[in-house]
């Protein structure tokens, strides 16, 4: 088979004053002092859980580096996973686009001060990718719910200042269309899942994992599904100087078909975002971002063309 005047004003009564300086900038660090380690990446799992943020995937990074690498970067790392399907419903029934957030992420790390931090994006971040506005009540109601359940994870913390230099990134997201012919008896579903068999054999051996994939199911859509990304050469070096990374990484690759459309829609948030987003000025880790980004479009040139 071939494959073929905004109002930010009501949005910042709505999350509160302590979120305004946060979303500044495209991503946010909230962090508390954790000196007694009473904190850890386990109790902001359990926090996030109970707002209804769901944290599917939490993984301790020091763990994998040290095994692979031979040396860590940071006392704690993990990068984590999680969603909402609710509100993620609610928003993919007019911005498919929000595949492109779909999980969110975030990096939670102690520093050598003893000060836990969880990064995630902000509302401002949210919005850049997918497009969606930044006045959507759905895309506000998701921001609140993560300020909700970073406050609940780090109790008396604090958004940090977050002073990156950002520079604008030519290409946000990177995009393809294809369609799916369908052989006898063969569903647009069927279809999908060979692609995805396809796509994921293809990445594996250049270093890709699939940490976690989403099937979501709506009346909109012949199929909806998002795959977790992560390469460990790019997050590992980036991370060393970045740790706030988490926010971008794993990064997401949506998939979806609309009903009555024969065009199969494929996007994700260009790697590339990294090096503006981040700041990132090291020669070296600018080169692991830009082959990681170069690695998944050429894939998915290759498998859409």
């Amino acid at each position: 088979m071939k494959f073929f005047s905004i109002i930010f004003i009501g949005a910042l009564l709505a999350l509160g004053a302590s979120v305004l300086s946060a979303n500044e900038q495209n991503l946010q660090i909230f962090s508390v002092d954790n000196s007694k380690g009473t904190i850890n990446a386990k109790t902001v799992q359990k926090a996030f859980s109970d707002v209804e943020v769901i944290v599917d995937v939490n993984n301790d990074m020091n763990s994998i580096f040290s095994k692979r690498y031979g040396k860590v970067h940071h006392k704690k790392y993990n990068l984590a996973i999680f969603t909402n399907d609710k509100l993620i419903k609610k928003l993919m029934h007019k911005y498919p686009s929000i595949g492109m957030i779909t999980p969110l992420t975030m990096s939670i790390y102690v520093d050598a001060n003893n000060q836990i931090n969880v990064s995630t994006l902000s509302l401002a971040g949210m919005s850049r990718i997918t497009k969606i506005p930044v006045t959507n009540p759905n895309l506000i109601a998701y921001s609140k719910l993560v300020d909700s359940a970073l406050h609940k994870a780090l109790p008396n913390g604090k958004y940090l200042s977050v002073n990156h230099e950002a520079r604008a990134s030519d290409d946000v997201v990177t995009e393809f269309t294809t369609e799916f012919e369908l052989e006898d008896g063969e569903t647009y579903v069927d279809a999908k899942e060979s692609f995805k068999e396809e796509f994921e054999s293809e990445i594996s051996p250049v270093g890709f994992l699939v940490p976690k994939s989403y099937s979501f199911k709506h009346d909109s859509y012949d199929f909806f599904d998002t795959y977790s990304i992560i390469r460990f050469n790019a997050i590992y070096p980036v991370s060393k100087n970045h740790p706030d990374a988490g926010a971008y990484a794993p990064f997401s690759v949506v998939i979806y078909k609309k009903k009555g459309d024969d065009t199969v829609h494929i996007a994700y948030p260009s790697i590339d975002n990294w090096i503006g987003d981040l700041g990132i000025k090291d020669e070296a880790t600018v080169k692991a971002v830009r082959e990681t980004q170069d690695m998944i479009k050429g894939i998915l040139e290759e498998l859409t063309e």
